[in-house]
């Protein structure tokens, strides 16, 4: 049974596309750029993401998720990318965990795995990667949306549309209901 590992594997793809959405927007110049304060440019970003994925989830089940080979410091630094070196990164970050996910079954989830020396279950190494991820792809969301500006396609319900899109919802509901079948 998957039911918990598809709804938890389903997150995490819909966090890649909404990364790889919002990383499309952007102009090639903008990849690298970095914002004021001292913050991360997108390009930073991806590198944070691709290495802690493929930190922690090559040899998942049978080594420390922190791998020696890892250089977080280094993902910040400032690099000029090209796009697809961007997407290259990005893309090489995301399959050791998508592999992984989709190999696991609903009881696997109790299991234990190491991150940094600490033992933890499955499901929490999950949970824990999957808000890391979010935090991130949510600041690429963000800094793309700054550098686009007024050029940016809305990624959810645009800005004045929530009525319209309930409405729509709503109505595709009571057209399925209508429609489905009852159970016997």
């Amino acid at each position: 049974m998957r039911d918990t590992v598809k709804s938890i594997e389903e997150e995490y793809l819909r966090y890649k596309a909404l990364g790889e959405s919002a990383l499309a927007q952007v102009a090639d110049a903008d990849l690298s750029k970095e914002p004021p304060g001292n913050g991360n440019s997108l390009a930073a970003l991806v590198w944070h993401i691709a290495g802690n994925l493929e930190s922690r989830f090559t040899d998942f089940r049978t080594a420390d998720g922190e791998k020696a080979t890892r250089d977080r410091d280094s993902e910040f630094l400032s690099r000029d990318v090209t796009r697809a070196e961007l997407m290259e990164k990005w893309a090489r970050g995301w399959a050791p965990l998508l592999a992984e996910v989709q190999a696991l079954n609903d009881a696997d989830l109790s299991a234990t795995v190491v991150i940094r020396t600490q033992p933890l279950r499955i499901d929490q190494a999950l949970e824990r990667s999957l808000a890391h991820a979010a935090y991130h792809v949510g600041q690429v969301v963000y800094l793309a949306k700054l550098w686009v500006g007024d050029r940016w396609n809305s990624l959810s319900i645009p800005i004045g549309q929530s009525a319209a899109f309930n409405a729509k919802l709503a109505a595709s509901k009571a057209a399925y209901s209508a429609t489905a079948r009852p159970l016997k």
